[in-house]
């Protein structure tokens, strides 16, 4: 496969998953803003209307991601571009998504609790959902992932960036490489896909020495440090990865705390983190 083929095949990808993600989230916004109220009666059945479209949702992203990674892994260490199929748990955050999909009304209940009009609750409710579904769809990309590239036999990946803008984030993470064995750490509003990388042996931890010296440079410009080899600050000391109960790896500004798996509710408790 040469590469033009490799890129025309990565960006009908993109293409194909982008969509889906839009159309998941403009259905479950328009089911939201569509309820006459807030209660939680109407929590029960909105969950009941949107849930069929998010799980659906997710295992198309996953035959998605199945299929295109199938090829690229086929392309790298030969074999048949032939996807086998993953296989996705409904609950990919270890919660059921019964539970999940009812935290934006709790989003509403405390923004009321606290004084606001219902236009600002249900904008907070809203805002909420949106982080939720588009997180799902994320996490459905990366378990698929790992999946298709272990049985492929890839060892190593690196998380390729996608769409006109990129956090700095993702930008600094994708000039690294990553281990099958490790979902690939993502983040709210994170789009990266999981690109296998040739071979069997560690290229090691630095990919793209240009591309991290290009983010250390703009990050020193805003903190007001650099240093000539564009290693200061260090991208240790600014972006790591955390272990959210809920979701698993997270990327992470290193100031920043999550909840642990000790943290994470019960499915028969009161809705918690996102």
């Amino acid at each position: 496969m040469s590469e033009a083929t490799q890129a025309a095949l990565s960006q009908q990808y993109d293409t194909l998953t982008d969509r889906l993600r839009e159309r998941l989230l403009a259905f479950v916004t328009d089911a939201f803003e569509s309820l006459g109220s807030y209660r939680d009666a109407d929590a029960a059945l909105f969950v009941e209307h949107v849930l069929p479209a998010v799980l659906g949702a997710q295992q198309q992203i996953g035959s998605l991601t199945d299929a295109y990674l199938a090829s690229m892994v086929a392309d790298m260490f030969g074999g048949a571009a032939a996807p086998a199929g993953v296989v996705l748990d409904d609950a990919l955050r270890g919660v059921a998504p019964e539970v999940v999909y009812t935290r934006p009304f709790a989003s509403v209940w405390s923004a009321l609790g606290e004084g606001k009009d219902m236009v600002d609750a249900v904008a907070a409710g809203r805002v909420r959902l949106r982080s939720i579904a588009e997180t799902d769809m994320q996490l459905a990309r990366t378990h698929a992932a790992q999946q298709t590239m272990r049985r492929g036999g890839a060892k190593f990946y690196r998380r390729r960036l996608s769409g006109p803008k990129n956090c700095a984030l993702c930008v600094i993470a994708s000039s690294q490489r990553y281990r099958v064995e490790k979902l690939m750490p993502i983040h709210p509003g994170c789009h990266c896909k999981p690109e296998p990388l040739p071979g069997d042996r560690d290229p090691g931890q630095i990919l793209d020495e240009g591309l991290l010296k290009e983010a250390h440079d703009a990050i020193a410009r805003d903190l007001g440090e650099s240093d000539r080899g564009g290693r200061k600050p260090d991208y240790r000391n600014v972006i790591i990865t955390r272990e959210h109960g809920e979701i698993g790896p997270m990327l992470a500004v290193r100031r920043h705390e999550f909840t642990g798996p000790k943290d994470v509710p019960k499915p028969d408790d009161a809705p918690g983190t996102d």
